[in-house]
């Protein structure tokens, strides 16, 4: 999976990048970053306005989202804000020159890091039960053809009894999520103070789906997961194994609801009295309502980890909360 996807001839570092093959929140509207941009300036006053502000963008993709979060800020935010593209692909053209385009999350910053789609790429490993009831490693060749290894021992078992228990009834999967709960942790780590939000693909222990999540995708559609590098190799997340002290999981339709992104129509009456306002804000109701979608992008889990702080603007308001 790593090779598939970071290797010289990795899936990601394609130059069409992932906005060619299908669409995040990122791509799906502006309001996205918006909202991004609303959070940052939340964790900017709980942190007290400091002389500078970081936007660690992980996973950056071509970098839409730190370019649109910087258009985003007020000017008074804007001018203190450095934000970092986290990526493993070459810088692209055209990209905002105020956006520092780096390969690791940068360490000792103060602000807001974001972690869109990035955790169900971490690479893993798959675990089924085997015929004779022992949990064993699913092994893949470059052409996806898949055996089954040795038993999961030593700390991915452990993983596995406390985060994804599997009943004894052969064919059941899992897929081992220890290193996303290690990355998250460093990536997270890497603030002094502020805010790490993960965004994802989701699923937790109550509700574990019997045979994983492992999937392909290529050109917007789904394809089998063969490592090759012709296409994205994904997992759901078990984002309540990621989850540090401290922090809170909910909805990406719940978390958006509070900070400003509704899906309502505009009165009609709007429609009358400025025709071009009333397609304006229709659009925008329409981009909305897909990212909060029941059933779409607003079912994504938002992880939101506070880092060294207390203040109560982070742990009491309606984002917190479904």
């Amino acid at each position: 999976m790593e090779a598939a996807l970071y290797g010289p001839d990795g899936f990601y570092l394609r130059p069409e990048g992932p906005a060619g093959h299908f669409r995040t929140s990122v791509h799906a509207s502006p309001l996205f970053a918006g909202a991004v941009a609303r959070l940052l300036c939340r964790v900017d006053e709980a942190l007290g306005h400091p002389v500078e502000l970081a936007f660690v963008d992980l996973g950056a993709g071509r970098g839409e989202l730190t370019a649109g979060v910087l258009a985003a800020l007020p000017a008074e935010v804007a001018t203190r804000a450095r934000a970092f593209a986290v990526e493993r692909a070459e810088r692209p053209e055209g990209l905002d020159p105020r956006v520092e385009w780096c390969g690791r999350a940068p360490d000792g910053v103060m602000g807001l890091l974001f972690a869109n789609e990035w955790l169900d790429n971490v690479p893993l490993d798959v675990a089924e039960v085997a015929p004779d009831g022992v949990v064993r490693r699913v092994l893949v060749r470059d052409d996806g053809t898949e055996s089954l290894g040795g038993p999961v021992e030593g700390p991915d078992a452990q993983w596995l009894a406390r985060w994804w228990p599997l009943a004894p009834e052969p064919g059941l999967r899992a897929e081992i999520g220890r290193p996303r709960d290690e990355a998250w942790a460093s990536a997270s780590g890497a603030l002094t103070r502020g805010l790490a939000v993960a965004v994802d693909y989701a699923h937790d222990r109550a509700g574990r789906p019997p045979f994983g999540t492992l999937a392909g995708f290529c050109a917007g559609r789904g394809t089998a997961p063969v490592p090759d590098g012709t296409c994205d190799i994904t997992a759901h997340v078990a984002l309540d194994a990621c989850a540090l002290p401290g922090a809170a999981r909910l909805t990406q339709r719940a978390a958006l609801n509070a900070l400003g992104v509704s899906g309502g129509r505009p009165p009609l009456s709007l429609a009358s009295s400025d025709p071009v306002a009333y397609v304006q804000a229709l659009t925008r109701a329409g981009e909305a309502a897909e990212l909060t979608a029941p059933g779409g992008l607003g079912d994504f889990g938002w992880l939101i980890q506070p880092v060294g702080l207390s203040d109560p603007l982070l742990v009491e308001r309606p984002l917190l909360a479904e």
